[in-house]
């Protein structure tokens, strides 16, 4: 059985977008993408340099645009694109949730980067209100590390299973943490603008349910495991609403992977910009065969994978 799986935020680097657009009709695409989200993605994916592609209105639209260009890329078009070549699962980490409906046709390509360059612009303006962040706690008992974080008054917003649990919260609160890391973990921030997934990401969710009234879904052609839970959601409008309480919610990536295995994956492709889902698959899910799809010359690689897995 084959898995999708799609990057959040923290993926992206400078000029990753570059070779994709030798590729045949995605220049137009992303030029389209691009409109939708009102954001100039084959400029921030070419060009511009890291503090820039970093700002969290920039980064989340590029990452989505990015995945849907190459799942156009690996796919092509007709029903047996809308199908990912038979793919058992499709998940997304966070804002790759968004790639994740959309390559699974729940939302349509311009509607999935409307929505994204909302996401990304209110999650921005949430964070200027309070200075927060993140930082990512790798290492120590599971048990040990959650006791800690909440002593700090943190949140865990990512747990993502293979010793890494992301903490967020005041920049204060992270300091707390940093001070008096838990036993034989390390404690690494993240180049964040703020406390994604926690309730300092509130006032983003309210603009996003306004705008998700607005937006047709369908049902999933693959099933989507979702970030809240490691449910297998298939019905449109559920995954649609969870897009939306995602934002202030924990990623719970340790459950979709658990869900993965359960449901007897056995071979995991990652969409650019890839290779930080690939890194917790080779700890997390012990013999799947993975491939990071970082530029047009793995489509092949990808290709062979499918048609071995699906």
């Amino acid at each position: 059985m084959l898995a999708i799986v799609c990057p959040g935020q923290g993926s992206q680097t400078p000029g990753f977008l570059a070779p994709w657009l030798e590729v045949p009709g995605l220049r137009d695409l992303l030029g389209a993408l691009s409109e939708a989200a009102s954001t100039d993605l084959i400029t921030h994916g070419t060009t511009s340099d890291e503090d820039t592609i970093k700002d969290t209105a920039v980064a989340q639209p590029l990452i989505v645009g990015a995945g849907i260009a190459a799942t156009m890329a690996l796919f092509g078009q007709g029903e047996d694109a809308g199908r990912l070549g038979g793919a058992g699962a499709i998940s997304g980490h966070s804002v790759g949730e968004i790639t994740a409906a959309a390559a699974a046709g729940v939302l349509s390509a311009q509607d999935a980067m409307t929505f994204v360059a909302l996401r990304g612009r209110g999650m921005a303006q949430a964070s200027a209100a309070t200075p927060t962040g993140m930082s990512a706690v790798l290492g120590g008992d599971p048990v040990e590390v959650l006791a800690a974080i909440a002593a700090a008054g943190l949140t865990p917003a990512n747990n993502n299973g293979a010793g890494q649990i992301v903490a967020a919260g005041t920049l204060d609160q992270i300091q707390v943490l940093v001070d008096a890391p838990p036993t034989k973990a390390r404690v690494i921030p993240l180049k964040v603008a703020g406390a994604f997934h926690t309730e300092h990401m509130a006032p983003a969710v309210a603009d996003l349910a306004a705008a998700a009234t607005r937006l047709a879904t369908h049902r999933a052609n693959v099933p989507v495991v979702s970030n809240r839970d490691g449910a297998v959601v298939d019905d449109g409008a559920e995954v649609l609403s969870r897009l939306v309480s995602q934002v202030s919610n924990p990623v719970r990536w340790d459950l979709c992977m658990e869900r993965l295995a359960e449901l007897g994956v056995t071979g995991l492709i990652e969409l650019p910009p890839s290779g930080t889902l690939v890194g917790l698959a080779k700890r997390g899910l012990k013999g799947v065969q993975t491939l990071a799809v970082k530029t047009p010359d793995d489509l092949e690689a990808a290709r062979t994978m499918i048609e071995e897995h699906a």
